[in-house]
């Protein structure tokens, strides 16, 4: 459909035409009635996209009728409305809309704190709850989020280390990388690299099914980590189980499902790991607690109450009833209903055990923090937030209320995929989250903070706006919907200022105009990818040095994109070739891509970049072009630079291959040398490659000290 024109004339103000008045109807409840996949190019959203989008947020536009009388019902609602449900204040400022009050409101604050003020100015960092009488006699209740005006930069400059945790497999993992290996590997990565920070991939706790969907981006839960990342060996009643040969058994069958990745060519079975670990933590559960023990695990059901018991609820409902919790018998679909506290209480000992896994996994995470920070890490741990949830999973079903029924998240159409994506991620209600003070992100923030030095964000701009797909259409039958930014971005703030943790956005492709400035503005960090990074508004060259932003993390690829042998060798090309996702010609794709990487490889040696290996061996050509690459990045003025840890040992294959499903193992494949052999984490530690490319970034970076010595910036 075409964008509309002006109104009617010969239509009366009190008759708008049907466009109009739900395009302004759509506006007015934050939904776009259009949107813009190019500068110069405008595209209407449906009739029908709008008409679902609306009524999944209570809105009902199906007639004409009925939209004037949402139009009605919203004027009138505005115009009785002292306050909207949340506001912010920024560094102790009042909020704008207090000044729009009438001459003689009276303001009482009762603070986080528990002080009650009359005023809202200098307010202390909190969620404050704000009541407002107007002369008239009405009122209002609202949240009002006071926030640092921005977070504080990166401690000093610094690298890190990137890697999906799941690849990472040691000698003693049980056939996919665990919290013991991470722990192992912030500790290596600190004192004997000087690496600032280790950057894994969302940790959430996933949908279990047949198979379980190994995307760590499709979670059952954000707010609770997935205990197949436990080892189970650290855990401190491992060692005084009773079924002794019972574990031993699952030891042997676990060396032998390690065995079958690391030389056998196997993929990654998550399902497999999980069979096996689930097996010994009943074991060990049987173990009775120490006082002490006890009473960590009290004070930890205690500090998470509802949102873990709804979690481990829907765990133990999972077991008898399958995964997907639309088709549980009807009474347990509603978290709060009487049935569902009687099949709790059924099954409070299941409810128990998962709830002794989340305690027990948050204790290895955090001992994986303590690790970082105690080889001398500025940063530490870098965690990841998925954009959205599994609209089968935990937080799906306890959250309902805030989520928006019948759609999905996903991106329009592009110049990159005309088709548009689908996530299948069921979308947060903006209006829910206000009426809440956002209580459900500002939950998730606090815990993922928890045991981090940093935050990613994937998919950054969501927190801006989300295209929206009702449910069965296409992506492009969807819209943008559009989010209060301004408290998104004051509560991300202030839980990540109170955690003293950095926050870093994932703001790669599509993004509108004046994101990147407002999230800049909070000290919010960008993310920078060399291959990405030319002159779009220019020559399209690659950028020039001094043309990069400051303000971010700068890496050569992601989990989603070729690593960077592959695409210096083209191999990324031949792959899409063989899994039939090229749109032009093979020959056209060769060359485009050979042209990429000659642009860039003629920049790196007009630089002098492009030498041989630091000290050593001689690098082959391959080696040379990589070191080279991260020179460049440390060159840039990026406040943190990531190293994509398989790039170390020249491996070709993307862990992620978007546009796939089953044509290729994505989120199945173990770290692999340039032949595809799988290289564990202790050769990893020894490897040669490794270590020159480490020691390039350390000589351009500025970092000194002996390896085994904690890392110190140079004067």
């Amino acid at each position: 459909m075409a964008p509309s024109g002006p109104a009617d004339p010969s239509r009366t103000p009190s008759e708008p035409a049907p466009r109009t008045s739900l395009s302004r109807l759509a506006e007015l409840h934050g939904v776009a009635p259009a949107y813009s996949p190019s500068p110069d190019r405008t595209v209407a959203a449906s009739d029908a996209a709008l008409v679902a989008i609306l009524a999944s947020l209570g809105v009902d536009a199906s007639t004409p009728d009925a939209v004037r009388a949402a139009l009605a019902h919203h004027e009138a609602e505005t115009a009785d409305r002292l306050l909207p449900p949340t506001l912010v204040s920024w560094d102790g400022h009042a909020p704008a809309a207090l000044a729009a009050l009438p001459d003689g409101a009276r303001l009482r604050v009762t603070t986080e704190q528990g002080e009650t003020r009359a005023s809202a100015e200098q307010l202390p960092p909190g969620v404050h709850a704000l009541h407002a009488t107007a002369p008239d006699g009405r009122t209002a209740d609202v949240h009002l989020v006071a926030a640092p005006a921005r977070l504080p930069a990166p401690p000093g400059r610094t690298y890190g280390l990137l890697v999906q945790l799941y690849s990472l497999l040691s000698r003693r993992s049980w056939g996919m990388g665990d919290l013991g290996d991470l722990a192992e590997l912030t500790a290596w990565a600190g004192r004997a690299l000087g690496a600032g920070f280790v950057q894994v991939n969302p940790l959430h706790a996933a949908v279990p099914g047949d198979p379980t969907d190994p995307s760590p981006y499709r979670p059952s839960s954000r707010r609770f980590p997935d205990p197949v990342h436990l080892r189970v060996e650290d855990i401190p009643e491992y060692p005084y189980a009773e079924d002794r040969d019972g574990l031993r058994t699952v030891l042997e069958r676990a060396g032998q499902l390690r065995d079958s990745v690391l030389g056998k060519d196997a993929l990654i079975d998550r399902d497999a790991v999980w069979d096996l670990k689930r097996e010994a933590l009943e074991s060990v559960r049987a173990v009775p607690l120490g006082p002490g023990r006890r009473a960590a695990y009290a004070d930890f059901l205690a500090e998470e109450g509802q949102a873990l018991e709804d979690h481990a609820t829907w765990c133990a409902f999972a077991e008898v009833h399958g995964s997907d919790w639309r088709s549980w018998p009807a009474g347990l679909r509603d978290p709060r209903s009487s049935e569902t506290a009687r099949a709790r209480a059924e099954l409070m000992d299941r409810v128990d055990f998962h709830s002794r896994l989340a305690w027990l996994t948050d204790a290895q995470l955090a001992a994986a923090q303590r690790s970082a920070r105690d080889a001398g890490m500025t940063i530490g741990l870098v965690h990841d937030l998925a954009v959205g949830v599994h609209p089968d999973g935990a937080d799906a079903w306890a959250q309902q209320e805030y989520f928006a029924a019948g759609m999905s998240v996903g991106a329009p159409p592009d110049a990159f995929n005309a088709r548009g994506q689908d996530w299948g991620l069921p979308p947060w209600r903006p209006d829910r989250l206000a009426a809440s003070g956002y209580a459900p992100y500002r939950r998730l923030l606090r815990a993922l903070l928890r045991h981090a030095g940093a935050l990613r964000i994937d998919h950054v701009m969501g927190l801006f706006r989300l295209w929206w797909i009702p449910q069965g259409q296409p992506p492009t039958e969807g819209s943008y919907v559009r989010y209060d930014a301004e408290a998104m971005l004051a509560i991300l703030v202030l839980e990540a200022s109170r955690a003293g943790a950095l926050v870093i956005g994932e703001d790669l492709g599509t993004v509108e105009p004046g994101v990147r400035e407002t999230l800049q503005e909070r000290g919010v960090l960008g993310t920078s990818v060399l291959w990405f990074e030319r002159d779009w508004d220019g020559d399209g060259m690659p950028l020039p040095l001094d043309h990069w932003r400051a303000d971010c993390l700068a890496t050569a690829t992601t989990h989603d994109l070729p690593p960077t042998a592959a695409r210096l060798t083209g191999e990324h090309v031949e792959l899409r070739d063989r899994l039939g996702l090229l749109t032009r010609s093979l020959d056209e794709e060769r060359a485009a891509a050979a042209a990429d990487t000659r642009e860039w490889l003629a920049l790196l040696s007009r630089l002098g970049l492009l030498r041989g290996a630091s000290g050593g061996a001689p690098a082959t050509a391959e080696e040379a072009e990589i070191q080279a690459v991260h020179r460049f990045l440390l060159r840039t003025p990026a406040h943190m630079i990531g190293v994509w840890l398989p790039d170390a040992v020249g491996d070709r294959r993307p862990q992620n291959l978007p546009g796939t499903s089953d044509e290729y193992p994505n989120w199945r494949l173990p770290i692999a040398d340039a032949e595809g052999r799988p290289v564990t984490l202790e050769e990893l530690a020894a490897s040669p490659r490794l270590h020159a490319l480490i020691d390039v970034v350390r000589a351009e970076s500025g970092l000194t000290g002996a390896p085994g010595s904690p890392p110190r910036r140079a004067p």
